[in-house]
């Protein structure tokens, strides 16, 4: 059973709107770091002075059933100044690394969301690490050279072009469990959340032996029998130990 928490707030919004005196704050969250296959993806959900309280019901992806997650797109859509999702595929996860694949998929989230409500500032990341900041991502990391993960699950995207217009530096404030008590962290995790499992459901279909529309490409024991049996697909993260 999914474990109720108390409904997340724009408190730590306000404070960073207030403090910097900025127009708009982006909450990021991420799914798929620990997966065998498929794309790590994040989420961004911008809001602001005049946004209106989170919409009820909203809650970190993971407390809330395939259903409900579904039930919250329109209501967020609607609700957020703007929101984004960024995707690193398996190969450049490979390539990059698991840190060096989020970074890439946030700032392409983020070159989204900029062309969509302008500079972005100021992010709230759940957890204790910044994964967003670091060195500058070389050519073939850039934000414009997305490499296709299959599905980019068109009916989830903001009807909007990418324009790398990505405003740096970006200030990163970390809070543990923001995705549980930051409104647009939790908002940023669902749509991520959504995203993501939409590009895993169409994968299983040219795919079905690994079951990925149950496992969304994490390390079930049916999962990990069905790489043993077929062997590691263009979509499973080969670097990693995925029998």
């Amino acid at each position: 059973m999914l474990e109720a928490s108390a409904a997340p707030t724009l408190s730590l919004e306000h404070t960073l709107l207030g403090l910097h005196h900025l127009p708009l704050v982006v909450g990021m969250d991420e799914v798929g770091r620990g997966a065998l296959a498929g794309p790590v993806t994040v989420g961004a959900v911008a809001v602001g002075w005049g946004t209106n309280q989170p919409p009820a019901g909203l809650q970190d992806s993971k407390l809330l059933s395939a259903k409900r997650r579904a039930a919250m797109f329109p209501l967020i859509d609607s609700w957020a100044l703007a929101w984004s999702v960024g995707h690193a595929s398996a190969d450049e996860i490979d390539s990059y690394g698991i840190i060096g694949g989020l970074r890439l998929a946030g700032h392409r989230a983020l070159d989204k969301l900029a062309s969509l409500c302008g500079p972005v500032h100021q992010v709230i990341l759940d957890g204790s690490h910044d994964w967003l900041s670091g060195p500058g991502l070389p050519r073939e990391m850039q934000p414009n050279a997305e490499k296709p993960c299959a599905v980019q699950a068109d009916e989830m995207q903001p009807n909007a072009s990418v324009a790398g217009h990505l405003a740096l530096p970006v200030s990163v404030t970390t809070q543990v469990k923001a995705d549980m008590t930051c409104a647009s962290v939790a908002a940023a995790s669902v749509m991520a959340k959504l995203s993501r499992d939409a590009i895993m459901d169409e994968l299983s279909r040219e795919y079905p032996h690994y079951q990925w529309d149950h496992n969304k490409g994490y390390g079930t024991a049916a999962h990990r029998a069905a790489i043993g049996s077929y062997g590691p697909s263009d979509f499973h993260r080969r670097t990693w130990k995925l029998t």
